[in-house]
C-alpha cells in the first residue's frame, strides 16, 4: 500500500526540472508582457516566476540562488504595494 502511495511522487530531479523551466517559462511571458505594456499582468508573472526559482534554491540548497531571489520578491512587493 505505501509503495502505491511513492509511485506518485514525482523524483527530486524531475521535480526541480519542472519547477525551473515552469518558472523561466513564466518569467519570458512576464518580460512579453512589460514589452507590451500589459500592466499589472506582467508583475503577477514575475512574481509567479521569483517564487518558482526561490523555489528551485531551496531544492538545490544553492543560497545564492535564493537569496537574489528572495530580494527580488521583497523589491517586487514593496514596489506594487507603494504604487
Amino acid at each position: 500500500m505505501q509503495s502505491e502511495a511513492l509511485a506518485f511522487v514525482l523524483p527530486r530531479e524531475r521535480r526541480v526540472f519542472m519547477v525551473k523551466w515552469g518558472a523561466s517559462a513564466v518569467q519570458i511571458m512576464g518580460y512579453t508582457a512589460t514589452g507590451f505594456g500589459w500592466t499589472p499582468w506582467n508583475l503577477y508573472m514575475f512574481l509567479v516566476g521569483v517564487v518558482g526559482w526561490f523555489a528551485v534554491g531551496a531544492l538545490w540548497n544553492d543560497k545564492a540562488l535564493m537569496l537574489v531571489h528572495l530580494v527580488a520578491l521583497g523589491a517586487m512587493i514593496a514596489g506594487m504595494a507603494s504604487s
